[in-house]
């Protein structure tokens, strides 16, 4: 491997000739061998910084001209847009487990973008790391600022999408299914009548509430640290760069970002990553349900209540010639289990760090954006794959409903609970109708029994 010399504060180090990075990413590379390859800081949060780089240095043009002259920003602006497009991926090596405040992976972009700009410019050593690509900043106020942008394009780009295409789905199969009665059921067992519409009705709403909380968190997270710089004071950085950073970074998402109006709050705080993520487990929880009723209710096909009959995606046995399985509940499901776990590692995290600066900033952007893609990606597979597919099995449902024992809660109002009661328990022990139970033990006939017991208007 060829290899050129690079050099920072500490002195001289080998770095590959091929690579963008220096130093400062090189010690960091060799110094924190943990899930190398595998536990790299999340791609979404080294967009984010290339959106935050160029925000910067379109700030600092504005305010700092003598400095960060229009040739250096414009080397910053051709470097960041590759970050941004994913074409300097392999550029970026560091794990999540390296320090707390995410200094070195905010240097590995520093560097990169300054090597690769110049370079662009055909000018080498036209841009230095420090004193152009994170000038006005620390990594103790751009690593925060580039979680929040990851974070805030992760809910509203990707996960409310998905969110909300399933719910549109819903909305079908509840339209489809308003007149098709079956029987309700809970705590496992039978229960008064439902129409299939009335429980897809809840699975909707559930969602739609889980998609307005995930709004709720967004404006807490449209707020910047950037400009705070090392412990909140701003020094280092010019009056209003951190208004014109947000701006600026506003004007490229088409997102209200806006700078946070206490630094010092910003820098050492995570409360809004960790009310963000509940919303997301909030959603996560209604999916494990959602997942959960639809295997249920699918279950048999034959020996089970076979309710409902999903996508048949793929062979479900390597032995059971012709068997199905509910391979995209159960994937929704295991990401729900992922997402719950995640949000306690978030919880810790924001629980942590002393005075000034929260030092988990890089395990809560790791958990929290795996969260975010896990769920939307799985979202979007569950709607596409299972419930776009779903088709009620309203022969079974009619045979269901009209076995249920439960359907004897209509009785109440004529012969009273404890004689309806009377009735279930001897229907079920001499496994009758509930009409002939009524009608043997004497509170009603036949023909009462079926002007009181109509389960297609009990709903």
């Amino acid at each position: 491997m060829e290899v050129r010399v690079e050099h920072d504060s500490m002195g001289e180090v080998e770095v590959d000739a091929a690579r963008y990075w220096g130093a400062q990413t090189e010690r960091s590379r060799r110094n924190f061998p943990i899930g190398a390859g595998v536990e790299t800081m999340p791609r979404e949060l080294l967009r984010a910084f290339g959106l935050l780089k160029k925000a910067a240095a379109r700030a600092n043009f504005d305010l700092l001209p003598e400095r960060m002259t229009e040739e250096k920003c414009a080397a910053i602006f051709a470097a960041a847009d590759e970050l941004i497009r994913g074409r300097l991926d392999e550029e970026f090596p560091l794990v999540v487990w390296q320090t707390g405040s995410g200094t070195q992976t905010n240097m590995n972009v520093n560097e990169v973008l300054a090597r690769r700009g110049s370079e662009m410019a055909d000018e080498e050593g036209l841009l230095h790391p420090n004193d152009d690509v994170n000038m006005s900043q620390s990594s103790n106020d751009t690593f925060p600022t580039a979680m929040h942008i990851a974070a805030a394009l992760a809910i509203e780009d990707k996960l409310l999408p998905a969110a909300e295409h399933l719910i549109e789905t819903l909305r079908r199969l509840e339209t489809e299914n308003a007149d098709a009665v079956k029987t309700g059921r809970t705590h496992l067992q039978d229960a008064v009548p439902i129409t299939f519409g009335q429980e897809v009705s809840g699975w909707r709403a559930s969602l739609e509430r889980d998609c307005a909380q995930l709004r709720a968190a967004l404006p807490g997270l449209f707020e910047l640290a950037l400009g705070g710089t090392a412990v909140g004071t701003g020094l280092n950085a010019p009056e209003g760069f951190d208004a014109a950073a947000a701006a600026e970074l506003a004007r490229m998402t088409d997102k209200p970002f806006t700078t946070a109006p206490n630094k010092f709050h910003a820098l050492t705080s995570l409360d809004e990553m960790v009310f963000a993520h509940g919303a997301i487990k909030a959603l996560a929880a209604d999916m494990m349900k959602l997942a959960n009723d639809v295997r249920w209710l699918a279950s048999g096909p034959r020996c089970g209540l076979g309710e409902l009959t999903i996508p048949a995606n793929e062979p479900g046995s390597s032995i059971m010639p012709g068997k199905v399985n509910p391979t995209q509940c159960e994937q929704v499901t295991m990401v729900a289990v992922q997402v719950m776990g995640n949000d306690a590692a978030v919880g810790f995290a924001a629980s942590q760090g002393n005075f000034e600066l929260n030092v988990f900033l890089p395990v809560c952007a790791y958990n929290f954006l795996q969260s975010a893609r896990l769920l939307a990606e799985s979202i979007a597979s569950f709607d596409k794959r299972c419930m776009s597919g779903v088709r009620a099995n309203r022969d079974r449902m009619r045979e269901n409903l009209h076995r249920s024992l439960m359907t004897v809660t209509a009785l109440n109002p004529h012969i009273g609970y404890e004689k309806a009661a009377a009735v279930a328990k001897k229907a079920f022990a001499e496994d009758i109708s509930l009409r002939d139970a009524c009608a043997a033990l004497g509170f009603m006939t036949a023909e009462e029994f079926d002007a009181a017991v109509r389960p297609e208007e009990m709903v």
